[in-house]
């Protein structure tokens, strides 16, 4: 059974940053492209960023060169580190399959006040 967990989400000032983790288990995370979704308010879940099992990341363009996501083939983990956070990035962030997909965890609360 796939399970995904996030974590490390909170209210955080605009022009801060904060760290968010995704921990699964049951797949073979090394092998698996990842990727970060957010969902803001009324609004519908988009993508944020992926990493694919080699390493290669993307971006959308509302988020680059302030965030990087980045994995842990190790430790089964795929973070998201958010720099020069905006108001306009307070959402739910899920962490997901990139090119596939499992039952989405809880996702964590990212507030930025502006």
């Amino acid at each position: 059974q796939v399970q995904l967990v996030e974590s490390g989400g909170g209210l955080v000032q605009a022009g801060g940053s904060l760290r968010l983790s995704c921990a699964a288990s049951g797949i073979i995370f090394s092998a698996s492209a990842m990727a970060w979704y957010r969902q803001a308010p009324g609004k519908q879940r988009d993508l944020v960023a992926s990493v694919s099992s080699g390493g290669n990341t993307n971006y959308a363009g509302s988020v680059k060169g302030r965030f990087t996501i980045s994995r842990d083939n190790a430790k089964n983990t795929v973070y998201l580190q958010m720099n020069s956070l905006k108001a306009e990035d307070t959402a739910v962030y899920y962490c997901n399959g990139h090119g596939w997909s499992t039952n989405w965890g809880q996702g964590t609360q990212v507030t930025v006040s502006s």
